[in-house]
């Protein structure tokens, strides 16, 4: 239980934190925690550790648990992501697409040069699995294969620091399916780029690997730019 209660502190606390509402300076007290949510202090003292660990906030001696400036923040950790994606998804989302644009167009060039036969086959693989359960409708077993997939794109880059921000790519993908902003049926240029990418890694064709995985990326945006906009025009009109 106490493992459930931490995480949904952690939960709360740093939703609030990346939403502005508690700003850089603000003091957060172990006291006031454990009165608010109801929490012992050794969990209300987790909580801290683990917030402090995001760099979000650190403890000051004589003061208390102080929030830090948004840019010491760990900006690529995966529950920042996904808090500052509720706190304002339009804006984190246009930010997360600037980095995989500069990150993964870099990263698919890099694997068409450096990804051994049984990697490239691997993305064959998973290309052909997206086409596969695309086909079958089963939106589930194609995201694990789309988060697969461009994790192993990452990994057979031959960049460790690529390598290491499949959780980052990952953490965006789920959360546009768990928010409803894919469609129903995965859009065919986006199959087709997949299938493209994987072909291009296994030929060892770079500059092609580089512009498809650009034009995806590019693609995903758009689609879930467009997603945005129609859920906000239909929140409007029921308003």
């Amino acid at each position: 239980m106490s493992g459930g209660l931490h995480g949904k502190v952690v939960d709360a606390l740093g939703g609030e934190i990346a939403a502005g509402a508690h700003p850089p300076g603000a003091v957060l007290r172990i006291e006031e925690l454990e009165q608010r949510f109801g929490i012992s202090r050794s969990v209300a003292r987790e909580v801290v550790r683990t917030l402090a660990s995001i760099r979000l906030v650190e403890g000051r001696k004589r003061v208390g648990i102080v929030v830090r400036p948004r840019e010491d923040w760990n900006a690529f950790d995966p529950m920042l992501i996904r808090w500052q994606l509720a706190a304002d998804r339009s804006a984190q989302l246009r930010t997360l697409a600037e980095l995989r644009t500069a990150v993964e167009p870099v990263a698919a060039g890099a694997a068409a040069r450096n990804a051994s036969d049984e990697q490239a086959a691997r993305l064959v693989t998973l290309a052909e699995r997206m086409v596969a359960t695309a086909r079958a409708g089963d939106l589930g077993a194609f995201m694990d294969a789309d988060v697969e997939f461009h994790r192993h794109v990452l990994r057979a880059s031959g960049n460790e620091m690529f390598a290491q921000l499949h959780e980052v790519v990952e953490e965006v993908l789920r959360w546009r399916a768990g928010h409803g902003l894919m469609p129903e049926h995965p859009r065919p240029v986006a199959l087709r780029l997949h299938c493209e990418i994987a072909e291009c890694v296994r030929s060892g064709d770079r500059t092609r690997a580089e512009e498809a995985m650009r034009e995806l990326v590019a693609e995903a945006l758009e689609g879930t730019l467009t997603a945005l906009a129609g859920e906000d025009e239909g929140a409007s009109a029921r308003g």
